[in-house]
């Protein structure tokens, strides 16, 4: 029998799964060392978080973690508002709502592992190829290809910065942090609501992503140190861009192969 009144539904909280005290700890504090790298280098938080988190809790990855990188791309997007590109905010979002549904099919039809290998793939040899002087740049085509990428990789595995992020890695810091983050504050909230839609983000995880919300702030924070720092260094953030990418890709191609 629910204690609660009808309009809550059962929300019950005690019913629930809850990780314990230490891990919560130590997810707040991958959350925060993701959020110092979103912050300084325009993305990165679910490249970092990602697969520590789904060594805790398996079901802190998608929706959690998309929720927790929405309150940061929130702030940041906050921050950096005056640099952003709105024209490639807009064609990488038109990209971006096939892709989710890509993903969202993929997520309840299929198994996601060999697309999800795929487009790993090509992260990293766009990482590769661009680092050896090809040029990616940021025309409507590639925003557009980009985005769909984007999109089906941020919802069937919560990792969707590295395409975006290649076609902006040689213009401003603040442009490039900007940028990425008023199109992913957007992408996220279209991919929580593919999530929700198909019953893979609820009142538990809900609540699972507000445990994560301190780990945001307070690596948002830092950020605005390293954010500077990072810019002050010639050639910097264009690696940073590139390592993160390629490590992203490579994340996403081990942990199909894995089986994890």
């Amino acid at each position: 029998m629910c204690k609660f009144p009808p309009f809550l539904h059962c929300f019950d909280p005690m019913s629930w799964h809850w990780p314990d005290p230490a891990s919560i700890g130590t997810a707040v504090v991958i959350i925060a060392i993701g959020a110092v790298v979103q912050g300084s280098v325009g993305f990165g938080l679910a490249v970092f978080s990602a697969p520590l988190l789904t060594l805790i809790e398996p079901r802190l990855v998608p929706g959690p973690l998309l929720l927790a990188t929405f309150v940061l791309t929130l702030l940041l997007t906050q921050r950096e508002r005056q640099a952003i590109d709105l024209a490639g905010v807009k064609w990488a979002l038109v990209g971006r709502v096939p892709g989710i549904a890509a993903g969202t099919a993929v997520l309840t039809l299929l198994a996601p592992g060999k697309l999800v290998v795929l487009f790993g793939t090509l992260i990293v040899l766009g990482a590769l190829m661009t680092a050896r002087g090809a040029a990616l740049e940021p025309t409507r085509g590639n925003l557009l290809a980009a985005g769909f990428v984007s999109g089906f990789m941020g919802t069937a595995a919560a990792i969707g910065g590295p395409p975006v992020a290649l076609l902006y890695q040689r213009e401003d810091g603040r442009r490039v942090r900007g940028t990425l983050n008023g199109y992913f504050l957007v992408g996220s909230v279209l991919s929580l609501g593919a999530l929700f839609a198909i019953g893979r983000f609820g009142k538990q995880e809900l609540a699972w992503s507000a445990l994560l919300v301190p780990g945001v702030v307070l690596g948002f924070a830092c950020s605005a140190w390293t954010a500077r720092w990072l810019d002050s260094k010639r050639r910097g953030l264009r690696l940073s861009v590139l390592v993160v990418s390629a490590a992203s890709g490579l994340f996403v191609i081990a942990r199909q192969l894995l089986g994890a």
